[in-house]
């Protein structure tokens, strides 16, 4: 088996592989059951699919303009979604809109431990 017959089996694997990624992504956004879990199927298993079909395609298509764009792309998907669903999901909690019997650990909860107390004033004693 030559190299360039090995380089497109390889490469349609990884296609292959991210379509199935990004499926297993849609039907999480169908099926799961509010929009905090919802936006891990939006990032997760979409953003992972997104680089293994760009990463396939530039092994099938061996072209250095095509290669260039592709990794683009992977690259800018991979800065974009974590900050896009990190905003989701800021947005879903201060709007009320998920599902509170699912959520196991809230550290936004105003009775939080984790929250200074408010009849402390530490830079009171530092001025």
């Amino acid at each position: 088996m030559s190299l360039e017959a090995m380089l497109d089996v390889l490469g349609s694997a990884l296609v292959l592989a991210g379509a199935f990624f990004a499926l297993t992504a849609a039907i999480g956004l169908v099926r799961l059951p509010d929009v905090l879990n919802r936006m891990h199927a939006a990032s997760k298993p979409q953003s992972l699919g997104f680089v293994l079909l760009c990463a396939g395609l530039a092994l099938v298509l061996r072209e250095p303009a095509a290669t260039t764009m592709l990794v683009l792309a992977a690259g800018l998907q991979l800065v974009t979604a974590p900050a896009a669903t990190q905003m989701m999901g800021k947005a879903a909690y201060r709007t009320g809109q998920f599902r509170s019997d699912l959520v196991v650990v809230d550290d936004h909860t105003p009775d939080s431990d984790d929250e200074p107390d408010e009849d402390r004033d530490d830079d009171a004693e530092t001025r």
